[in-house]
C-alpha cells in the first residue's frame, strides 16, 4: 500500500514517519511525505534521529505537495496528517479517494534547540507506537470501511 504523509512543513513528523513505514513495515508499505508549505529542507535532528536508529537519510527531502498530484504520481491508498494542535497549527487536506486518517503529533521542531533531541524522540515514539498499530492490522486484506475504521482509532490513541 502506498501511504502519503503530509504536514505543513514536510521538514520532521512526516519524515520520520515516512521513514518508519516504509523500512518497518516488511515491504508491505511504501510511504512518501510532502507540505502544503514546505520547508525547503528536513530538519536536521530529524536526519540525526533517523541515522543514530539506522534509518538511511539519502533522498529524504522537504516537498510541496504538488508533487503527489501530478498524473504520474503513485496512487495513494491511504493519506496520514500528523500535524498537532499547538499554536493553531492548520493541517493540509488531501482530495481524492483515499482513506484519510489523522495522527497529530506536536511539532518538535517547535522546541528550542536544546530541547530537540528529547522532542524529537518524543514525536518518534508516538509515531512509531502508530505504525506499530497499523503493522499488526491485516490491513492488505481489510475491506475500506473496516480499515479506515482502524487508522482513526490509531490517530485517538
Amino acid at each position: 500500500m502506498n501511504i502519503l504523509v503530509l504536514c505543513t512543513g514536510n521538514s520532521a513528523r512526516s519524515i520520520l514517519l515516512q521513514s518508519i513505514l516504509t523500512h518497518r513495515s516488511d515491504g508491505r508499505i511504501t510511504a512518501y511525505s510532502a507540505g502544503s508549505k514546505p520547508a525547503g529542507q528536513v530538519h536536521p535532528q530529524s536526519l540525526t534521529l533517523l541515522a543514530a536508529k539506522g534509518y538511511p537519510t539519502a533522498g529524504l527531502s522537504s516537498k510541496s505537495w504538488d508533487v503527489y498530484a501530478q498524473d504520474d504520481a503513485p496512487e495513494m491508498g491511504a493519506v496520514i496528517t500528523v500535524c498537532g494542535s499547538a499554536a493553531g497549527e492548520e493541517c493540509p487536506y488531501w482530495p481524492g479517494a483515499p482513506l484519510r486518517a489523522h495522527w497529530g503529533v506536536e511539532d518538535p521542531a517547535a522546541a528550542s534547540e536544546e530541547h530537540w533531541e528529547d522532542a524529537f524522540q518524543t514525536a518518534y515514539d508516538l509515531l512509531e507506537a502508530r505504525a506499530q498499530a497499523l503493522f499488526a492490522l491485516p490491513f492488505e486484506d481489510m475491506d475500506r470501511a473496516a480499515l479506515q475504521t482502524e487508522l482513526d482509532k490509531i490517530g485517538q490513541n
